[in-house]
């Protein structure tokens, strides 16, 4: 992929803008294609980015996509994300991080949030743009740190602090604080449960896990494999293109190059231990770490990205979101997938082995082998997805061939820009090889019982049509 670098536009030049959309007047839907992408290296938790906020990392990431592809001073049709774990400040994270960058100051941007699945839906709602031709070009992508999560206070002292505010004399101020209980003064820190359960994600994955009786030893081998996958794509120079360092760090440091079945098998269980009825085999080793970093994708109409000589990885081909009632039901929290990606094949008249790609998000090895299973299931995809028998089955050696977030961790809302930048840089690859078209299908899951599922396709060069 070509580095394409220029001077920052003069602020007092009109900035370039994007020509009229060819499909607005036609109102024929046109193609939304990945461009590339960029990110910062992925970081455990209170170590690289430590003191690092989420607008640091996302104009980061932002930054290094525009040098990367000479947009300075470029006027894009917007910029979407977000980010899961925020302060109150960061209200308009995108749009800061955009007057943060080289971009042109008339970028549009906007906020969304759909917890893990972010960065996928912000790519979606991009796509969808474009292929409506209301912009012709925009940047999707997320970020995340758990390192600077916000500290919230407690209720009652959040009350007595508004009524004081509104006081309008010393005593009536003493009379508001006078309310405050010791127990008032510490500090909140972010929940991680499910609210409806009170159960955190790996919990609830537990039982799920329990349920379709997952093995340890099949977990542990999904973990050695992401580690894997992940050290050869960085080692052969796959991410080179792909990624900014920032803050001293070029790779992820989650990655364990040294990894292997005996270290994950010495692990102890950590999620399920308080849970009737379930034998705990989650580890930290196949469970995803908590994670800070960013990642973006830029995507465009075939006539802009030709316009500036920048290639067409991959196209858009289609979305689809579900949801699952965890709560109520007994489907698990993070199988709302196994439901989006049958509707979504159903609807492009494809069927489960016609991908050449697989990247299904691993919040935990066996998020992703319950998944597999359910589709496997007969019964389970009559019942549950009204299908007339399985889904069917994947080619184990077409799944998340460069690592996932078992190794590279998992900032949530960076996560879904992560897997896009890099599906799109392998089909493209696959397409110069053969010069045959090629799908990859990616899922993800989100709390909430929530899941997304997209189809990516490359086509030759002489295909790619407006």
């Amino acid at each position: 992929m070509a580095n394409r670098t220029s001077p920052r536009r003069n602020p007092e030049q009109a900035p370039e803008t994007e020509a009229p959309a060819s499909s607005a007047a036609t109102g024929a839907p046109r193609d939304a294609w990945v461009v590339g992408g960029n990110r910062i290296p992925f970081a455990r938790a209170g170590k690289k980015y430590s003191s690092a906020s989420n607008q640091e990392m996302f104009t980061a990431a932002l930054e290094g996509l525009v040098a990367r592809f000479g947009l300075q001073g470029e006027r894009l049709g917007e910029v979407v994300g977000g980010a899961v774990l925020k302060h109150s400040r960061d209200f308009n994270l995108v749009r800061e991080s955009v007057l943060g960058s080289s971009l042109s100051p008339q970028t549009p941007a906007y906020d969304l949030q759909q917890a893990c699945a972010t960065g996928l839906e912000a790519t979606i709602a991009v796509a969808n743009k474009i292929r409506l031709g209301q912009v012709e070009s925009g940047v999707a992508g997320g970020s995340d740190t758990v390192s600077d999560a916000p500290i919230a206070v407690s209720e009652g002292l959040r009350r007595a602090l508004l009524e004081a505010s509104h006081a309008k004399t010393l005593g009536q101020r003493v009379k508001a604080f006078a309310k405050v209980r010791p127990a008032d003064l510490a500090p909140l820190t972010p929940a991680t449960d499910e609210p409806r359960t009170g159960l955190s994600m790996g919990e609830h994955q537990a039982i799920t896990t329990a349920r379709w009786d997952i093995s340890r030893e099949a977990q542990d081998e999904i973990a050695l494999a992401s580690h894997e996958h992940l050290a050869a794509a960085w080692d052969a120079g796959f991410f080179d293109d792909l990624v900014t360092p920032f803050r001293g760090l070029v790779r992820d440091d989650n990655l364990r190059t040294d990894s292997s079945m005996e270290k994950l098998a010495a692990l102890k269980p950590v999620y399920g231990k308080r849970l009737d009825g379930v034998t705990p085999t989650m580890t930290a080793g196949n469970s995803t770490p908590l994670t800070d970093g960013a990642s973006t994708v830029l995507l465009a109409s075939a006539d802009w990205a030709r316009e500036r000589d920048l290639p067409l990885l991959a196209r858009v081909v289609d979305a689809e979101t579900a949801a699952v009632d965890f709560v109520h039901g007994h489907e698990g929290l993070l199988m709302a997938p196994a439901h989006a990606v049958p509707r979504l094949l159903a609807r492009n008249g494809l069927a489960l082995g016609d991908f050449d790609f697989y990247e299904i998000h691993e919040a935990f090895a066996s998020t992703v082998l319950t998944t597999l299973k359910a589709w496997e299931d007969d019964e389970y995809c009559r019942t549950e997805l009204g299908l007339d028998g399985p889904l069917g089955s994947i080619d184990r050696t077409r799944l998340n061939v460069n690592g996932s977030s078992l190794a590279a961790g998992h900032p949530f809302a960076a996560t879904g820009g992560r897997i896009v930048a890099t599906a799109a840089k392998l089909l493209a690859q696959r397409t110069a090889e053969t010069g045959a078209p090629a799908r990859a299908l990616i899922s993800v899951c989100a709390a909430g019982g929530l899941g997304v599922a997209t189809i990516l396709e490359s086509v030759p060069a002489t295909d790619a049509t407006a």
